[in-house]
Formats: C-alpha cells, structure tokens, sequence
C-alpha cells in the first residue's frame, strides 16, 4: 500500500496503524500475570511489569538479530520495569512454561557461548528475564556470534578428523584381520599336506 493509503488497492480492506494493533494477552511464565504489549523498534513485544522480563516471538528474535537499527532501540528502550520489581527467581534454576502452549521451555546458553541461559520454546519464541535481551543485544554488536560460527566450524573439522581417523583405524583393523585369516588359512593348508605326506611315507 502507499504511504497514506486508507483502503488496499488489492482488496479493498480499511488501513490499520500498526501501532494500533495490539497482540493477544499472554501471562508472564514467572509471575502468573497478563503481559502488557510493547513497541521496540518496528516489533511489538511483550513485558511484564512486574519482573521486567520480555517475550518474543521466533520470528520477531530472527529479525533482531539481523537488524542493527532494531539493536539499537532494544538498548535503547529495554527493560521498562522498575528495577526493584527484578524477579526472586534469578538465584535458582527454574524452568518455565511457554506462554503460548504452556509446555517447559528448555534452558540454553544463547550462541553456545554468550553466558545468557535463556528460555526457549523452539516453535513459538524465547522468554528473555530482566536485562537478558540487551546483554544478548550487545554481545551480538560486539561480533559474538561470528565468534560462536568460528568456534562451530573449529569443532566440527576436529570432529570430522576424528571421524577420518576412527574409519582409518577401522579399515587398518580389517584388513589386517584378512591377513592374519590369510595365513592361518595357508597355515591350516600346510599342516594338512605335511600329515597327508607322513602317512603316505609311513
């Protein structure tokens, strides 16, 4: 549609200012209450006021993380909750439902390697706790995932030359196993003719 458009040249469908849309209610997997919807660059997120903490959709995540005009109004807007509402949960290991189908999200270290364990359900999205999106933020600014990507492909070649090395000692191993069946085979041959030779002699 062109910009002051008030009908789709398509359908016909009414404009709708997207800052107008709001996102269903979804409550805090933490404390239980209705989420508010929020506007973080051009993504409506969801915050919790009380413990601060942030969902986001898979999609909405995927999109950050290649954006750095979004980056920036993260670090520039995150964690609206004030500060002595952080959530009581920080100091032990909880796992939390998804706020969409209510099933444990697993723990992961974000890029294998930032030391932000966050909470993910793979098919809807990622619950960040307070400050955890912006320290992810930042560490993506600071180039952590080329770090991450180099450190993955030094693991995966030395588990390749593992794997070459393994299959190299597998074939070494067969083959000498044929070998040694070899000769046992012209052993057991050569003990056979030498008794048919001392009974023919005796």
């Amino acid at each position: 549609m062109f910009a002051g458009s008030r009908h789709c040249p398509q359908c016909g469908a009414a404009a709708v200012d997207p800052d107008k849309i709001e996102l269903s209610i979804l409550k805090c997997p933490r404390c239980k209450i209705d989420m508010n919807s929020i506007r973080l660059g051009a993504e409506q997120i969801r915050e919790c006021e009380t413990c601060g903490g942030l969902w986001l959709a898979a999609a909405a995540f995927e999109k950050l993380c290649a954006s750095r005009e979004e980056q920036s109004a993260i670090l520039g807007g995150a964690s609206h909750a004030p500060e002595s509402h952080a959530t009581t949960n920080e100091a032990k290991i909880q796992y939390v439902p998804c706020p969409q189908c209510g099933q444990l999200m697993n723990r992961i270290n974000f890029a294998r390697c930032s030391g932000v364990i966050v909470d993910v359900c793979k098919g809807h999205g990622t619950w960040f706790d307070r400050d955890e999106l912006s320290t992810i933020i930042q560490f993506i600014r600071d180039g952590g995932l080329e770090v991450s990507r180099q450190k993955e492909k030094i693991e995966l070649e030395h588990e390749r030359q593992q794997l070459r090395a393994e299959q190299y000692a597998a074939a070494n191993r067969e083959l000498m196993h044929s070998h040694y069946s070899a000769a046992d085979e012209r052993i057991d041959g050569l003990s056979a003719a030498g008794g048919l030779l001392k009974f023919l002699i005796e």
